[in-house]
């Protein structure tokens, strides 16, 4: 039986998960949650009354949290790619830029989408201006230690890089990165450049209108 995947082609943490599927060519069933499909969006909310995606569901079992199902993967569906290492030790090291890019880049990042997407009156300056202050502050700490690196924990992709790529996409898009970071253009550029994670931004092109703060011309 294949795992069952609810996702959106447009949201960043399942394009997280995506990455890892399409890097390891794991045969998966793909439920779009769409509002044209009711039916899927029922679905969803009775597996994951919490409502927010991807989930991934295996027999009866519901996992959640795109890391989680990202490390569900490597468990039980494991393909070419390791994308946790077997080493305990360097397994740390990916685990916690895995969190750096989920609390640092994509939290701030999102915080900044959500607010724009309020109405006029209930939006939040000093939280926007806040969240601005912690991806420079993110920027700035990745531009130091991407020196001399390929991908975020050295010359292998990992669980880290899958969720690197859409939140510094999108990060970007929001609060433009400054040229002076050359080590993170250059991470963002070879992210942008993996296959599986190009497949998952071309996937994602049709939804471009809908970005609230309005999608760049590029990428």
């Amino acid at each position: 039986m294949k795992p069952v995947l609810y996702a959106h082609p447009f949201s960043s943490y399942c394009q997280k998960v995506l990455t890892a599927l399409y890097e390891n060519g794991t045969d998966f069933e793909y439920h779009m949650l769409d509002h044209t499909k009711p039916e899927v969006l029922a679905e969803f909310e009775a597996r994951w009354p919490i409502k927010r995606f991807p989930i991934l569901l295996d027999g009866e079992r519901t996992i959640v949290e795109a890391t989680v199902v990202v490390e569900y993967l490597g468990l039980y569906y494991p393909g070419p790619v390791k994308l946790i290492p077997d080493d305990p030790k360097t397994a740390i090291d990916v685990r916690m830029l895995d969190r750096f890019f989920d609390n640092y880049v994509s939290t701030p990042q999102q915080r900044i989408v959500f607010n724009a997407l309020r109405p006029e009156t209930d939006r939040d300056p000093y939280g926007d201006e806040e969240a601005r202050r912690m991806l420079e502050r993110a920027y700035a700490w990745l531009d130091r230690h991407m020196e001399g690196r390929t991908w975020a924990t050295g010359e292998t992709f990992t669980l880290a890089d899958c969720g690197a790529g859409p939140f510094l996409f999108y990060a970007d898009w929001t609060h433009a990165i400054d040229p002076a970071f050359r080590n993170v253009w250059a991470y963002r550029r070879r992210l942008l450049e993996r296959p599986a994670f190009a497949r998952a931004v071309d996937e994602a092109r049709p939804y471009r209108p809908f970005f609230p703060l309005g999608a760049p011309d590029r990428d």
